[in-house]
C-alpha cells in the first residue's frame, strides 16, 4: 500500500466503532486507494467498550477521556458514535482541535445543535466533515442513483426511499437511550435512522418544499434497570409524505423510517418512477435491481416491463472482491470509509459522497416540519419551522 497514510481515532467504542475498527483491517480489499488508514487511537467513557480494541495492534492509545485523544497529534481523523445529545460537544471539540470529522447521524440532537456544528466549520474553514450514512454505499443503490441522473425516468411520477428496521418489535426489550427523548430528541426514529432514507434523495436534489407527517409512538413503555415498566416516549415510526421536483417538475415524495417494521430486520429501499422509466433497489435481496421500459416483445408488440438484473459487488471504489460477488453490509461500510477519505484528501471525483454539513442540517428541518405537520395535519414547509 503506498497511499497517504491517515491515522484514525474512533470516540464511542460500541457496534458501529467496533464495525467501523473491522473495516479498516479490510482495506487491503481497495483497489489503488489513495489512502492508507490506520487506526490509531480510541475512547470510550466505559473502559470494558476498550477491552475489544486492545487486540488491534495499530491501537496506541485507549483512553477514556475525548480530549486526550483529540490532542494526540498521531490522530488525523476522528469517528464518533455517541449519543444524540453528546454529539454537538465532541463534534464541535473535534473541528476546533483541527482534526478531520466522519460524524455518526443525526448530526446533533435537534435543529439548534446541527445549527451550532455547521458554525464551528465556519469558524474553521479547512475542516473537513461528514456525516454516516452506509446504505447507499451497495451496489445496487449506486446504479439506482446513476439510473436516475441518466435522465432515463423522463418526467418523474413518484418516489419512495425507506429504511424498515424491527428490532423495537419486541416488546420486552429493555428501555435505553433511543427510546427516551432527553437523549435521542424529540424526533425519535428520524433522529437515530432518517439519514438512511434522506442521503439519496437530497442528493438527487430533491429538497422537499413541502411535507405531511404521520408518526406513531408505538410501544410507549419497556423495562427499566429493574425491570419495572418506564416511559418510552420517542417515536417508533415515521412516515414522511412531500412534494419535491425533479427537473423543475414536482412530483410526490415519501420516506418511511421505522424501528418497528414487522418481517424486517434492516432493510433499505429505494424507488423512483417516471414517464420513460423507472428503477427499484432492496438491500433484501443486495444483487437485484429493478428496471422498467416499455420493450419489444416479439410476436406481441410493445408492452410495459419490470426487469431483473444482477448489480454485483463494485460499488463506488473498485475492490478485488470479483465483480459477480454479493455485497452486503460490512461491504457499504468500507465503500462508506473509501468514499470520506479519497474526498478528505481530493482524490472522489465525481463520485458518491457521504452526507454533507448542509444536507445532516437539512434533515433536521425536516424532521420538525414532519412533527409540526403530526400534531397540526397541515402541509408543513421545512423553511418555515
Amino acid at each position: 500500500m503506498t497511499g497517504k497514510k491517515v491515522g484514525i481515532g474512533i470516540i464511542g467504542g460500541g457496534l458501529m466503532g467496533r464495525e467501523i475498527a473491522a473495516a479498516l483491517r479490510r482495506w487491503p480489499a481497495l483497489i489503488d486507494h489513495p489512502v492508507e488508514p490506520e487506526l490509531v487511537a480510541v475512547c470510550d467513557i466505559n473502559p470494558a467498550a476498550l477491552e475489544f480494541f486492545e487486540r488491534i495492534d495499530t491501537v496506541q492509545l485507549t483512553t477514556t477521556d475525548h480530549h486526550e485523544l483529540l490532542a494526540d497529534p498521531r490522530v488525523d481523523v476522528v469517528y464518533i458514535a455517541v449519543r444524540h445529545d453528546l454529539h454537538e460537544r465532541l463534534y464541535v471539540d473535534t473541528i476546533r482541535a483541527g482534526k478531520a470529522l466522519l460524524a455518526e447521524k443525526p448530526f446533533g440532537i435537534d435543529r439548534a445543535a446541527a445549527d451550532a456544528v455547521v458554525a464551528a466549520i465556519a469558524e474553521n474553514p479547512v475542516s473537513f466533515v461528514r456525516v454516516s450514512s452506509e446504505m447507499p454505499f451497495f451496489p445496487g443503490a449506486q446504479w439506482a442513483v446513476d439510473y436516475v441522473r441518466s435522465g432515463a425516468l423522463g418526467r418523474i411520477v413518484e418516489a419512495n426511499c425507506s429504511f424498515l428496521h424491527s428490532s423495537d418489535i419486541d416488546v420486552d426489550k429493555p428501555l435505553n437511550w433511543k427510546r427516551q427523548k432527553q437523549f435521542c430528541g424529540d424526533a425519535g426514529v428520524l433522529n437515530d435512522l432518517g439519514m438512511h432514507t434522506w442521503h439519496v434523495p437530497l442528493r438527487l436534489g430533491w429538497t422537499p418544499e413541502k411535507v405531511v407527517g404521520i408518526l406513531q409512538d408505538i410501544v410507549t413503555e419497556r423495562p427499566g434497570p429493574d425491570g419495572s415498566p418506564q416511559p418510552c416516549d420517542t417515536w417508533d415510526n415515521a412516515v414522511i409524505h412531500s412534494w419535491a421536483r425533479h427537473d423543475g417538475a414536482p412530483f410526490p415524495l415519501t420516506t418511511q423510517t421505522k424501528r418497528i417494521a414487522p418481517g424486517h430486520k434492516n432493510t433499505w429501499e429505494f424507488e423512483a418512477i417516471g414517464m420513460s422509466g423507472g428503477v427499484r433497489f432492496s438491500t433484501k435481496n443486495p444483487k437485484q435491481v429493478e428496471v422498467f421500459a416499455v420493450i419489444d416483445v416479439p410476436g406481441v408488440g410493445r408492452e410495459q416491463s419490470w426487469q431483473k438484473i444482477d448489480a454485483g459487488s463494485q460499488s463506488v471504489w473498485p475492490t478485488v472482491t470479483g465483480a459477480n460477488f454479493e455485497s452486503g453490509f460490512s461491504d457499504a461500510i468500507l465503500q462508506m470509509w473509501a468514499a470520506f477519505l479519497a474526498e478528505y484528501v481530493g482524490e472522489l471525483g465525481d463520485g458518491f459522497g457521504c452526507v454533507r454539513p448542509d444536507e445532516a442540517a437539512l434533515t433536521h428541518r425536516l424532521f420538525a416540519a414532519a412533527i409540526a405537520s403530526h400534531e397540526t395535519g397541515a402541509l408543513v414547509a421545512p423553511s418555515s419551522v
